[in-house]
């Protein structure tokens, strides 16, 4: 399950998919309308002032994996009506901007299930104003796709837990650069961002060989379950790493960098000398 960040007004709110619906992070929700440091004790609060609320509370939110500083943790969401029924009850005057920037989200997704290509459009628009090359984006955009396409085989396998989802994936990229996503996280100096935004060209393709590898052994092998995918993954990895090792062989310089673009765009870094 991938978490993406959008703004309103200036603060970020974290949202999911979830059986192709976007489902947003309760406490940031709260915290973009109000001056509050404890959402979590704002939420019990304001399920105590509003009994109803409070009642059908476990009806309007699921718990889903999130992506945290510390990794991913299972957090409070609720989609779009939920939230529209959270912030009923918030008396703040951001309420009724807040109301009509959510209603555009939900509208966005609804259109981009009736026609994907608009989805890769807005994607490819995102990662443009915020500064990166359109090579970079090609390869991004790329990997989004061949993510998916090992996710879907995934599915068909019995592997559904997000938990399996995260081993399976570090299991690749352990094999493929050497280190965990967590790790490589580290090296970058990350922490909420998000690891692939702020790879290089090489990362970038070398996690998609490795990904891709992944998925064709995965079918080659025919492997079920957890386990059998596991071993997969693994294989996948090895494809990756071991053609990362002999590209750093042949240049005697490392794959996977300390690099990232938290303080310069992609695309000003690119023309540097």
């Amino acid at each position: 399950m991938d978490t993406k960040m959008v703004l309103f007004r200036g603060k970020g709110v974290r949202k999911t998919l979830n059986e192709n619906e976007w489902w947003f992070v309760v406490e940031d929700v709260v915290l973009a309308l109000i001056d509050s440091k404890d959402p979590k004790q704002y939420i019990q609060r304001l399920k105590q002032r509003d009994p109803e609320l409070g009642k059908g509370w476990v009806q309007i939110v699921h718990t889903l994996s999130i992506e945290t500083e510390g990794g991913k943790q299972r957090m409070i969401c609720a989609n779009t009506a939920g939230v529209f029924r959270t912030i009923q009850s918030i008396p703040s005057p951001k309420a009724e901007p807040f109301k009509r920037w959510l209603a555009k989200v939900g509208y966005q997704r609804v259109q981009e299930i009736e026609d994907p290509e608009l989805g890769t459009k807005r994607t490819r628009a995102l990662y443009k104003a915020k500064g990166y090359s359109d090579d970079w984006i090609e390869k991004r955009v790329r990997g989004i796709a061949i993510r998916d396409e090992l996710t879907d085989e995934w599915k068909k396998r019995d592997v559904k837990q997000e938990q399996e989802y995260a081993i399976l994936t570090a299991e690749i990229a352990k094999a493929a650069f050497g280190v965990t996503p967590g790790e490589h996280k580290q090296l970058k100096g990350l922490k909420r961002e998000n690891l692939r935004d702020h790879m290089n060209d090489l990362e970038l393709i070398f996690s998609m060989l490795g990904e891709a590898a992944t998925t064709e052994i995965t079918r080659v092998d025919d492997a079920q379950g957890f386990h059998e995918s596991k071993t997969a993954a693994r294989k996948g990895g090895e494809v990756a790493g071991t053609a990362r090792k002999d590209l750093e062989k042949k240049t005697g310089k490392r794959v996977v960098t300390p690099g990232n673009y938290l303080s310069e765009p992609e695309s000003r870094k690119r023309l540097k000398p």
